[in-house]
């Protein structure tokens, strides 16, 4: 037996290796010029999580994700994406923030993805 592994070495390693794998999370990176567009809704904060890309959006008080929609374009070894309104907000709820998640697999991105967010950020 001298040479291999257990069993239970071998299961030990591959958790291990499969709790490194969760925690990666995708990288957000700087938008180059040519990656922003200033007309698109802005976004308070943009928040990369095990699952999902969250942002943070002003609302009137009836903002949901359903109200958006979203474009993603690689380039130069990057996921550029861009959300924008689908349609205005008319209700009259108490003035705040949203804060709306769309799963990386929605948005055909994986955790090894560099990610560029093409909303300005206006905190």
């Amino acid at each position: 037996m001298s040479g291999v592994p257990s069993r239970r070495v071998f299961m030990g390693t591959l958790a291990a290796l499969s709790l490194a794998g969760c925690a990666t999370l995708p990288t957000l990176s700087t938008p180059e010029p040519d990656e922003t567009w200033p007309e698109l809704e802005p976004l308070l904060s943009v928040t990369p999580g095990r699952e999902a890309l969250a942002i943070r959006v002003r609302s009137q008080g009836c903002a949901a994700k359903a109200d958006f929609v979203f474009r993603v374009d690689r380039k130069r070894g990057r996921a550029v994406v861009a959300f924008a309104r689908r349609r205005l907000e008319t209700c009259r709820g108490p003035k705040g923030e949203a804060t709306l998640a769309f799963s990386y697999a929605e948005l055909g991105l994986s955790a090894r993805d560099r990610i560029v967010v093409a909303n300005p950020i206006t905190p």
